[in-house]
Parts: structure tokens; C-alpha cells; sequence
């Protein structure tokens, strides 16, 4: 039986942003690349919750840091991540590769490779679902391969790579909630309005982050369809972006747009 969940954002270290899914009725939860143990910690005690499973997208130290300590806690958590990576990794129960398929808190969940940002750098979908006859929108746990309005930086892999993981996630369906792993979207957003300065969505935008981080409220989770239009890293293949850069070939582009990213 499908169930609902609630998937929260738990603030860790400086911009961490750790997604924790919830399953109310069950008293479980699991959590996505802990990157500290308190405030997962706090977050199952207050709701009286077990945890059921840890999910790594990959292997730098703010995404695993908490693993170890709530795993002292709850040793009985499925502990997931790319079996290429596994030396890497904490210690994985449950090592999973490219389009492997699993069922965590009663929803089902896909694995999606995602080369980039490391070269073991793998995501996680919640298919969308029908729940009293309502859907429910898909669920992209996306570590550092997509940000709100950016994308990771490239420390192992190479552009092209990186193009073809965004391509990869460009192609879910629009209303697809995403769960990325910092709050970055701010600096993101004055970045991309220096490259795409006459992009009316993207203005939009800026308008909306900015209200929300005034009112020190998150501005994740994002949604895909609004990505497509302001994410300059998702617009690669656009008049606008190749002119602002110079280059024609997408990956020119992404590769262009990245180094610039980088110096900021």
C-alpha cells in the first residue's frame, strides 16, 4: 500500500540542508546524506520516531558525517549508497547502482546515477503516486548534482558528464519537488542574473528568493518546472546562455558557466 510521507528540512552545519522523510502512522523516518547527527537526533526524538534507513547520494565528509553516530543509535537502519563507492562510504547494508529499484517507508524509490560533482554521485526519485485520489508529485533526493537555480561543482567528474546527469533530471516530470542538500539559492540566483539578465522568470524569481530568505524561510524544496526556466545550468542549450558565454556546444557552456561559478 502506498503511503504518505513527510519529508522535512533539518539546517546542519553552515548551509546544510538534510532531508528527513517521515512516516507519521509507522513512527519511522529516514534520512538523507546526514551531514550531522544532532539535529537528526533531535528531530526522531521529538516525533518519537525509529530510524529506518540512511541515504548517501555520495561520499564527502558533509554528507556522511553523521552517519556513524546515528548509526550507534540505531544500528538496525538500512544504510544505502553507490556500490562503486562503497570504500568510500560508511559501511552500506543495502549498495545499489543505476536504475535499481527499492521500497523505503512503504513508497518506492529509484536510483539514478548522477556523475558530476563526484564520479559516484547517485540521486534518489519518489515516483509520483495517487493517495485518496489525489497525486502526489514525484520526489528528487538530490544531493549536490542539482541546486535550486545552480549545480554542484565538478571535483571528479567532467562537464559533459555533468550535462548528461542535469539532462537526466530535466527529463522527470515538471512538477518534481527538489530536495537538494544546501541552501545555496540566494548567491545562486545573482549569478544567474548576471548571465541571463533579460530572462523574465529568472527576474521573477530573484523577487521570491528573495522574500523568503528576509523571512529566513527555506527556499527549498524547489520544483522542476520553475528550474527549466531560471537554472542557467538547465538552459545550456539556449540563444541566451550561449551568447553570454560564447560558446555553442552545451557542454562549452556548462563548462564556461562552472568556472565562472566557481571564482565567486
Amino acid at each position: 500500500m502506498v503511503t504518505r510521507l513527510r519529508i522535512r528540512r533539518l539546517p546542519a552545519l553552515r548551509d546544510n540542508l538534510i532531508p528527513l522523510l517521515e512516516h507519521p502512522r509507522q513512527r519511522q523516518a529516514a534520512v538523507v546524506d546526514p551531514a550531522d547527527a544532532g539535529p537528526v537526533i533531535t528531530a526522531l526524538e521529538h516525533g518519537e520516531m525509529e530510524l529506518a534507513a540512511v541515504l548517501h547520494t555520495h561520499h564527502h565528509w558533509d554528507h556522511v558525517g553523521g552517519t556513524a553516530e546515528l548509526l550507534r543509535r540505531w544500528p538496525q537502519a538500512m544504510v544505502v549508497g553507490h556500490h562503486e563507492d562503497q570504500h568510500r562510504l560508511p559501511p552500506l547494508s543495502h549498495p545499489v547502482t543505476d536504475g535499481d529499484r527499492f521500497t523505503l517507508l512503504g513508497r518506492a524509490v529509484e536510483v539514478l546515477a548522477m556523475p558530476g560533482h563526484t564520479v559516484g554521485h547517485i540521486a534518489y526519485v519518489l515516483p509520483a503516486c495517487v493517495l485518496n485520489g489525489q497525486r502526489q508529485p514525484p520526489e528528487l533526493l538530490c544531493g549536490d548534482t542539482l541546486f535550486s537555480c545552480g549545480c554542484g561543482r565538478l571535483f571528479e567528474g567532467t562537464p559533459a558528464q555533468m550535462l548528461g546527469s542535469l539532462r537526466r533530471l530535466a527529463a522527470l516530470p515538471p512538477d518534481t519537488r527538489i530536495w537538494c542538500a544546501h541552501e545555496y539559492t540566494a548567491k545562486n540566483v545573482a549569478f544567474a542574473l548576471r548571465q541571463d539578465p533579460h530572462n523574465p522568470a529568472l527576474q521573477a524569481f530573484a523577487r521570491q528568493v528573495e522574500q523568503l530568505r528576509q523571512a529566513r524561510l527555506p527556499t527549498i524544496p524547489s520544483r522542476l518546472e520553475v528550474e527549466l526556466q531560471v537554472n542557467p545550468f538547465l538552459r545550456c542549450h539556449t540563444p541566451a546562455l550561449q551568447a553570454a558565454t560564447g560558446k555553442t556546444d552545451p557542454v562549452d557552456v556548462l563548462a564556461e558557466l562552472r568556472q565562472r561559478r566557481n571564482q565567486i
